[in-house]
């Protein structure tokens, strides 16, 4: 099956990739994004902006859309492959609904060099086209796996000498820890937090301090956080 990709920076990640690309859609035919789609070959539609909006479902397309292959998921086993020891670090997320959460939690992934991400294969937000939008090209970059039992998918990873740190508002500060092994970072739904059986299966919780008046932060928030603060302990200036 194929899938239409849309907005520019996503499409300029495609055409940069080895993604077989089997047509570029575009309202100007003089735009860079056309030029480089001709240039390699792929064949290109030209179409006004609202047979445009037809075709890919929104309107905030930005005037270019390509038609690939549906994004490739991995396997969890793919995943690990090539982690360093002690240095690994996968995002898990349960449950988690909104695609802009999802996509912004890949472009951070992508940004401090994360091993993966892992999902559940239902009641969470899949690599849509509005995902890949808000990852800014991630979603082709951050290796993803679908999986159908997160708790038991966290068994499998402790076996291999993961250890599971849940982000939770009641757990500790997230500065106390110094990440020197290989995480999985748990963030929970925008909504439930993180479920009670998945929870359980955690070594450490944590929490990021707030002063303020709002009690939560934003699902990609928290996880762009702590994605960054593994990152600055194991790559001190």
């Amino acid at each position: 099956m194929t899938q239409w990709m849309y907005g520019k920076n996503v499409v300029k990640e495609i055409l940069k990739g080895d993604e077989k690309v089997l047509c570029v859609a575009v309202v100007n035919l003089n735009d860079e994004i056309a030029q480089a789609a001709k240039k390699a070959g792929i064949r290109i539609r030209q179409m006004d902006r609202k047979a445009l909006t037809k075709l890919t479902g929104t309107d905030r397309h930005q005037g270019v859309a390509a038609e690939i292959e549906e994004v490739r998921l991995y396997s969890v086993e793919e995943l690990i492959r090539d982690v360093r020891p002690d240095r690994g670090l996968l995002i898990m997320l349960d449950e988690l609904e909104d695609p802009h959460n999802l996509g912004a939690v890949l472009r951070t992934a992508d940004a401090v060099g994360a091993d993966g991400v892992i999902f559940k294969k239902t009641h969470s937000v899949g690599l849509t086209p509005t995902v890949a939008k808000v990852s800014a090209g991630a979603v082709k970059t951050v290796r993803c796996a679908a999986v159908t039992n997160l708790s038991r998918t966290l068994e499998e990873l402790k076996k291999k000498g993961w250890w599971a740190v849940a982000a939770d508002m009641d757990g500790k500060d997230y500065r106390m820890l110094d990440y020197d092994f290989n995480t999985v970072l748990i963030i929970g739904n925008e909504g439930k937090g993180i479920s009670r059986l998945l929870m359980e299966k955690c070594d450490h919780v944590i929490s990021l301090p707030m002063t303020g008046k709002i009690t939560s932060l934003n699902a990609s928030v928290s996880a762009g956080i702590l994605m960054y603060e593994i990152y600055s302990k194991r790559n001190p200036v």
